[in-house]
C-alpha cells in the first residue's frame, strides 16, 4: 500500500499542488466516500481543508475502484490530475 500512497502523492505534486499531501489520506477519503455505493461512475466532492475541495471522478466496481481524475480547488488555483495516464 505504501507504493500506492507514494504514487498518489507524486501524481498530485506533479500537477503542481503546492501544499503537503498524504496519499494515505486521499485513499482513505475515497474509501470512506464509496462505502456502500453500487457499481458505477461517480463524481464525489470532499472538503479536505477549510479552503481546499477535492473532486474525485471514480468508477466503483465489485471489489475495487478506479480513480480517473482528481481536481483540487484551492485559493492558489485549480490543480488537475489524470490517474488513467
Amino acid at each position: 500500500m505504501e507504493e500506492l500512497y507514494r504514487i498518489i502523492e507524486q501524481t498530485i505534486k506533479d500537477a503542481g499542488y503546492p501544499r503537503a499531501i498524504s496519499g494515505e489520506m486521499v485513499y482513505g477519503d475515497i474509501c470512506d466516500q464509496i462505502e456502500g455505493k453500487e457499481n458505477g461512475s461517480y463524481v464525489l466532492l470532499s472538503k479536505v481543508e477549510d479552503d481546499v475541495i477535492f473532486e474525485y471522478h471514480i468508477t466503483v466496481m465489485d471489489d475495487e475502484f478506479n480513480l480517473g481524475l482528481l481536481t483540487i480547488r484551492t485559493p492558489e488555483g485549480v490543480f488537475e490530475t489524470d490517474f488513467d495516464k
